[in-house]
C-alpha cells in the first residue's frame, strides 16, 4: 500500500524542536511515496526561516512537493511584497509555485492560491481551475487524483467562512467533473475530512476536502494538537483511500495515529 504524507502550516520560526524531531521519525517509519507541504512554511518569510524549513525537508530524504502560503510572502517589508513576493520562497524551494507529482498510484496537482495583494485570503483563478481540470482528465485509472491548495475549499465552523478559498465553488465542481478525488488544504490549523459532494449538490461525483492541522508550530488552535495526515491507497480497482490523522503526543514524544477514515471514491 502506497502512502502520501501531508504536512501543513509548520510556520518555521515558531517550530517546536521536539515536534520536528518526532515528525522526522514518523516520515522515516511511514516511507511515503511523496510528502505534500501545503503552505505557510514560514512564520514571516525570512531567509533564515526558509533555510530551516528546507533543511528539514532535505533531512526527510523522500520526494516532496510544496506550495507557498500567505505567511510565505513578506508582510512588513512592503518593497519585497510588491516587487518580489515569492523571491525568498523561490530562492529556497524553487521557482515552480505549483509543482506536480505523479506515480502509478498518485497524481498530485498543486495550486498557488496566495496573492500578494491579499493578506490572508486565497484565490483560485479560472485559468488555474482549467489547468488543473485538464491535468486531472489525463490521469490513469490507478492514480488517486489529489489537488492541493493552501486555503480551505470547505470549512466546518461559521468563524472560518472568511478563510474559505475565493473561487472554491467553481473549482470543486470543475475538478470533480474532471476526476479529482481529494482536495488537500491547510491555513486554519483545523484537521477534518468533509464530502464536497454532500456540501454542494452541483459537485457531480464523490470529492473529499481533507484539511490538515499545524504540523510543528506552537500556533495550535482550538485545543487541537500538532498533527499531520497520512493518506493510503492500494492503487487497485475498485479504488480506495484511507485518511489517517497523526497527532503529536507530547507525553510520549511521538506522533500517534488518531482518527482514521475510509473514503468512498467514485469509479473512473
Amino acid at each position: 500500500m502506497s502512502a502520501l504524507l501531508q504536512i501543513s502550516d509548520p510556520h518555521f520560526g515558531t517550530e517546536q524542536a521536539p515536534v520536528v524531531a518526532a515528525l522526522e521519525v514518523l516520515v522515516r517509519e511511514t516511507q511515503p511515496a511523496v510528502v505534500v507541504l501545503s503552505g505557510d512554511i514560514t512564520q514571516r518569510a525570512t531567509r533564515a526561516q526558509f533555510k530551516a524549513a528546507r533543511a528539514f525537508m532535505d533531512r526527510l530524504e523522500v520526494p516532496w512537493v510544496a506550495i507557498p502560503g500567505n505567511h510565505d510572502i513578506p508582510l512588513y517589508q512592503l518593497g519585497a511584497r510588491l516587487l518580489s513576493p515569492y523571491g525568498r520562497y523561490s530562492e529556497t524551494f524553487g521557482a515552480d509555485l505549483a509543482p506536480e507529482f505523479a506515480s502509478s498510484d498518485w497524481l498530485v496537482l498543486t495550486v498557488n492560491t496566495t496573492r500578494w495583494y491579499r493578506h490572508e485570503d486565497g484565490e483560485v483563478s479560472n485559468a488555474q481551475i482549467a489547468h488543473v481540470a485538464e491535468r486531472l482528465a489525463a490521469a490513469t485509472p490507478s492514480q488517486l487524483r489529489v489537488v492541493v491548495t493552501h486555503q480551505p475549499v470547505l470549512v466546518t465552523r461559521p468563524e472560518d467562512r472568511n478563510n474559505r478559498l475565493h473561487g472554491a465553488d467553481e473549482a470543486l465542481r470543475r475538478w470533480a467533473a474532471a476526476g479529482a478525488d481529494l482536495v488537500l488544504g491547510g491555513h486554519i490549523h483545523l484537521p477534518f475530512v468533509r464530502p464536497a459532494h454532500e456540501a454542494d449538490p452541483q459537485v457531480p461525483r464523490a470529492l473529499w476536502a481533507v484539511q490538515a492541522g499545524t504540523a510543528v508550530s506552537s500556533r495550535v488552535r482550538g485545543g487541537q494538537p500538532n498533527s499531520v495526515n497520512v493518506l493510503r491507497t492500494s492503487g487497485s480497482v475498485p479504488r480506495n483511500c484511507t485518511v489517517e490523522r497523526w497527532d503529536h503526543a507530547a507525553a510520549e514524544g511521538r506522533f500517534v495515529r488518531g482518527k482514521v477514515q475510509t473514503l468512498a471514491l467514485a469509479d473512473v
